[in-house]
C-alpha cells in the first residue's frame, strides 16, 4: 500500500495520473497547501522542502522498511521502476523519458508556475513579469508542439514524462495560452485527457480540493 500525500495541482495530479494508471493500491492524505498542512512537523518529517506530493511505500520492492519519496520527478521514476511501467521500454527509451521529465521538473513546471504567481496571485501586477513568464510558457508549448510532430506521445509510447507534462497543460488559459496555437501539443493533450486514467485522477481532486484553495503550490 502507498499513501500518497496529496493536494489537487499540476505536481499532485502527476502521481494520481501513474496511480490510476497502474492500479496500485494506495491511500490519499490530503495536504491542504490554502491551510498550510505543508508546514506540519508530521509531513516535513517525509517532505522536508515542504511541497507536497510524498508518498511512502510500504511494501517496497526490497521488501525493507517502508521508503518515503518527496519530489514529483522522483517519485515518478521511483514507481516506474517499482512496477515496470511507463519508465520506458529498453535502455535508449528511458534516456528519452528521463530527458522530457527532467524538462518538465526544470522548465515547464517552474516557468508556468512563475507565470501562475505572477498572473493570478502576486498583490501586486508587474507587467515586466507577467509578460516574461506568459513569453517563456509559450516557447516551452513550442518546444513540446515540436516534439509531438512525428509521435503520439512525448517519448513514443504513453510514459510518466507525459504525466508530468500534461498536469501543466491543463491550466494553459491561466497562462494565457491558446491550444489551437499548438496543434501538435493539442492533439496529445486531448488524448491525455480522454484517458480512463486521467479522468479517475482528475475527479479525484475535484472531490477533495474546495473551489476556493489554491490552483498550483504558488
Amino acid at each position: 500500500m502507498i499513501d500518497l500525500h496529496y493536494w489537487p495541482t499540476p505536481n499532485g495530479h502527476k502521481i494520481t495520473l501513474f496511480l490510476e494508471e497502474t492500479g496500485l493500491p494506495y491511500t490519499v492524505h490530503p495536504v491542504n497547501i490554502g491551510a498550510g498542512d505543508q508546514f506540519k512537523p508530521e509531513f516535513l518529517a517525509i517532505a522536508p522542502n515542504n511541497r507536497m506530493p510524498a508518498i511512502v511505500d510500504h511494501v517496497p520492492a526490497d521488501g525493507g522498511a517502508p521508503v518515503s519519496i518527496f519530489e514529483s520527478g522522483a517519485i515518478l521514476q521511483y514507481l516506474a521502476d517499482k512496477t515496470g511501467q511507463y519508465g520506458g521500454t529498453d535502455a535508449r527509451n528511458r534516456i528519452e523519458v528521463t530527458q522530457w521529465l527532467f524538462w518538465q521538473m526544470g522548465g515547464l513546471g517552474p516557468m508556468a508556475g512563475q507565470n501562475h504567481h505572477f498572473s493570478r496571485y502576486a498583490p501586486e501586477r508587474i507587467p515586466y513579469a507577467v509578460d516574461r513568464y506568459v513569453k517563456e510558457t509559450a516557447r516551452l508549448y513550442g518546444v513540446l508542439d515540436r516534439r509531438l510532430a512525428d509521435r503520439a506521445f512525448i517519448a513514443g509510447e504513453y510514459s510518466i514524462a507525459d504525466m508530468a507534462a500534461y498536469p501543466w497543460i491543463v491550466p494553459y488559459e491561466a497562462q494565457g495560452q491558446r491550444l489551437e496555437d499548438f496543434p501538435n501539443l493539442k492533439r496529445w493533450f486531448d488524448a491525455i485527457a480522454a484517458r480512463p486514467a486521467t479522468i479517475a485522477a482528475y475527479a479525484l481532486g475535484e472531490k477533495i480540493r474546495p473551489a476556493d484553495t489554491p490552483m498550483t503550490e504558488e
